[in-house]
């Protein structure tokens, strides 16, 4: 059911309720989130909830010429999200989510949201926005847990960091990316390229396969760019950082923490985002989902 008010949601114990947060323009992948959230929370008979947020936050964005043409399609979102487990879709307001002359605090950031040199960089000031508008709908939803797509790895990263640190009580659910039959992320932003575009940025998901083999991080992000440059795509960047923390790992680390890859780089006009799972050393294999 839809709703535009957090009035609207009956009350139910917070140990149930699990929140999906999007920004609408719902795919597959979104469906997966929906899934898994539905899985925690329980059957809806024995009083789970799944709570499916739509809410285009104008404070992610750099560029208002990004926030306006961001795709949306809320008749389209009920649908699928109730198809998917969902028990309401909760489309707020912009005065709702940030009240007219309230403050919605963001607060001290956690490193990963500004020391890692990737979106921190490339995006100023986003993940404030993440922040603030995370915290502020789980002031309204209240939810015992949120799932969280990899996809957005470095936001995963921060959300964790922020619920922890502010001791929130909200457990971070990570849902891994769904990815088209071409290996490519599926991503809202996917429905604003063409065919050949489509096609030209299936070559982001073959970038992170090829750093398989690589003996350290190095060889793993030079592998990364080479595929880019092969269908002319120049990486804002390609990176091979520590899983959490997002820092740069030495350059023959043993399997002693988690890694990652990750990529950004603007197809037809569009910044798209990837990452996977690596394991960069002598002997040690690159483990990733993009397959």
């Amino acid at each position: 059911m839809l709703v535009r008010t957090i009035h609207d949601l009956r009350p139910a114990p917070h140990t149930r309720r699990v929140l999906v947060p999007t920004m609408g323009a719902l795919h597959v992948g979104h469906q997966r989130l929906i899934e898994r959230a539905r899985e925690l929370a329980g059957s809806a008979d024995s009083g789970g909830e799944v709570v499916v947020s739509v809410f285009v936050n104008p404070s992610q964005f750099n560029e208002p010429s990004d926030f306006e043409r961001y795709p949306r399609d809320l008749d389209r979102d009920v649908a699928m999200a109730m198809a998917a487990g969902a028990s309401w879709v909760y489309a707020p307001a912009v005065d709702e989510v940030y009240p007219p002359g309230g403050r919605v605090e963001v607060g001290e950031l956690p490193l990963v949201a500004t020391q890692p040199g990737l979106e921190d960089s490339f995006r100023p000031g986003h993940f404030a926005g993440v922040v603030r508008v995370v915290r502020r709908l789980f002031e309204l939803v209240e939810p015992a847990s949120a799932c969280f797509g990899e996809k957005d790895w470095q936001q995963l990263a921060v959300v964790r960091a922020m619920s922890e640190a502010e001791g929130l009580g909200v457990r971070i659910e990570p849902v891994a990316t769904v990815r088209e039959a071409s290996g490519l992320a599926m991503s809202s932003r996917n429905r604003l390229l063409s065919a050949a575009g489509l096609a030209q940025a299936s070559a982001i998901g073959r970038g992170l396969r090829s750093a398989r083999g690589a003996a350290t991080p190095g060889e793993a992000q030079q592998a990364m760019v080479e595929a880019l440059a092969e269908v002319e795509i120049e990486a804002e960047y390609a990176a091979v950082r520590d899983a959490w923390t997002l820092m740069p790992v030495e350059e023959h680390r043993g399997p002693t923490a988690p890694v990652r890859g990750l990529v950004a780089a603007w197809v037809e006009g569009v910044r798209l985002i990837d990452n996977a799972e690596v394991c960069v050393g002598e002997g040690l294999p690159f483990h990733s989902n993009a397959e």
